[in-house]
């Protein structure tokens, strides 16, 4: 603390500004805009192939046993 005291403030401010500048290269982003990063995102995910539409029978499977159940009933109550 002492020897901040002693000093020019020029100089305290000039290696104020390089302690500051030398913190931020630390947290460098590789991305310059979100848009960049999402798109990376996607195409990555899509590499790993997360984005790909599986055939699920389940769907189909519960309309006909819903409609099986439907017509059962019409039929007993007819």
């Amino acid at each position: 603390m002492e020897s901040i005291r002693r000093q020019n403030p020029q100089v305290t401010l000039m290696s104020l500004e390089a302690a500051a500048a030398s913190a931020r290269s630390g947290f460098a982003c590789l991305f310059s805009t979100a848009d960049e990063y999402e798109s990376a995102l996607i195409n990555e995910r899509r590499a790993q192939g997360r984005y790909t539409q599986s055939r699920s029978y389940w769907p189909l499977a519960l309309f006909i046993g819903c409609s099986l159940i439907v017509a059962g009933t019409v039929l007993l109550l007819v």
